[in-house]
Order: C-alpha cells, then structure tokens, then sequence
C-alpha cells in the first residue's frame, strides 16, 4: 500500500514556494486517489508538517 501523502515531497516543495510566494506557512492538498492534507511550515533549516496521520510500525535502531 502506498502513502496518501508524500511528506518527503512536501519537505523540498515548501523551501521552494517559500522564495516564490514570499511566505513560510503553507496548506497543502495531495489530490491523489486516497489523498490528504498538509500543513507546512518553513522553520529556517527545517520543514514543520502536520496533518492526520496513522501510525503503521514503530521500531528501535541500536547503533
């Protein structure tokens, strides 16, 4: 099954719209077939998104 929304995507399409529109703060629809909502913020070094999500696995990862 594939995620309705594409995070990763969003990650690198919310700097660009950012020098575009002049803005930092973004709603975003993925109008796939499952579809979802985004909301986005530019934060400097990092992209803060949030939305619905439903947690699928969770793990440890010892190094």
């Amino acid at each position: 099954m594939q995620d309705p929304v594409t995070g990763s995507a969003h990650c690198t399409l919310v700097p660009y719209w950012k020098k575009v529109l002049n803005k930092t703060e973004f709603t975003a629809l993925q109008l796939s077939e499952r579809g979802g909502k985004l909301y986005c913020e530019d934060i400097g070094d990092k992209v803060k998104l949030s939305g619905k999500a439903v947690a699928y696995l969770e793990g440890n990862i010892y190094v």
